[in-house]
């Protein structure tokens, strides 16, 4: 008993875990959202840049759902999944270059809207981030989680997931709020670098089980 309790525990700490790294790094990661958080901050203060941050919350929850059904469409074809999780370990790759490219510059406010969360729900649905991470990441973790037996896992990276990313934004709003030399700082660079390393390695990780789905094996 005191050993299935260890490895329920263990797969719901690996899936909150995994979904934490990936949230952390989309909440710092410079993108049309992280523009709109340090305009509204800016302009109106920390209330509505946390406002902002809040978008993802409502609009990728449906999202999350025709993701996960759609998926477990693809179940029975193995070769299907593998294409889908290696094009989420390409996916993962790219963002890790970004948000490494992004830790050694200044991020840019331009084109920043500056309405309120509506606007910020608004960003977020028409950027193709959301959509690719979930039909490519997102929702092959969820069932991953739940064809394992374990649905708390999954409810944990879908937690993990938008408790940081909302977290970190809401903090960006709070750090800019109260020091706007943050961001031209060496620990927003730091964080960047080293976010991106993790992400790197989550890359490598999810390819593996790719090419594992096509019969393949990394050594």
């Amino acid at each position: 008993m005191a050993i299935l309790l260890f490895r329920m525990v263990s797969k719901v700490i690996t899936f909150l875990s995994a979904g934490a790294l990936l949230g952390l790094s989309a909440g710092f990661s410079p993108g049309p959202l992280f523009a709109l958080v340090l305009t509204q901050t800016l302009q109106h203060g920390i209330k509505e840049g946390c406002k902002v941050a809040l978008a993802p919350l409502l609009t990728d929850l449906p999202l999350i759902v025709v993701a996960t059904l759609l998926v477990q469409q693809l179940a029975g074809y193995q070769q299907l999944l593998g294409v889908v999780s290696i094009l989420g370990a390409l996916y993962l790759l790219f963002m890790a270059l970004e948000t490494f490219r992004c830790g050694l510059k200044e991020p840019s406010l331009e084109g920043a809207a500056p309405k309120s969360l509506g606007r910020g729900m608004l960003v977020n649905v028409l950027s193709p981030h959301p959509y690719l991470f979930w039909f490519s990441v997102g929702a092959p973790t969820i069932l991953k989680g739940f064809n394992a037996g374990r649905p708390w896992a999954a409810v944990a990276f879908v937690l993990g997931f938008f408790g940081c990313l909302i977290g970190a934004k809401m903090t960006l709003a709070l750090l800019v709020g109260k020091s706007r030399r943050f961001l031209a700082g060496q620990v927003y660079h730091y964080l960047m670098r080293g976010l991106a390393l993790l992400l790197l390695v989550f890359a490598l990780l999810l390819a593996r089980e790719g090419l594992a789905l096509f019969g393949l094996t990394l050594v």
